[in-house]
């Protein structure tokens, strides 16, 4: 199944979004019976769960902001997680 969303509104791109058979039925039934599009029902149903986990998602923004301080390392860090210290303790970056 492909549900096609807006990407852009400005651009009226559609990307298309791969679900799961499961999830695509539990998508077609919702629509169905909100009366609305697919494209529809998961464009609110994102919307509504980024508004709720908002905060969260600041938290890890403002989590990977204070980690990136423009050097190779901190984004070496970042990405993998591994600490400032271990890639020091592990030979440093080049």
């Amino acid at each position: 199944m492909e549900v096609v969303m807006e990407a852009d509104a400005r651009a009226k791109r559609q990307a298309p979004l791969k679900v799961d058979p499961e999830t695509d039925e539990l998508i077609s039934q919702g629509a169905h019976f909100l009366g609305m599009t697919k494209k529809d029902l998961v464009a609110d149903a994102v919307r509504a769960y980024l508004a709720e986990r908002r905060e969260e998602i600041h938290n890890a923004m403002t989590e990977a902001m204070r980690v990136l301080d423009g050097t190779t390392k901190s984004r070496i860090a970042l990405i993998t997680t591994v600490s400032s210290q271990d890639i020091d303790r592990l030979g440093g970056v080049r």
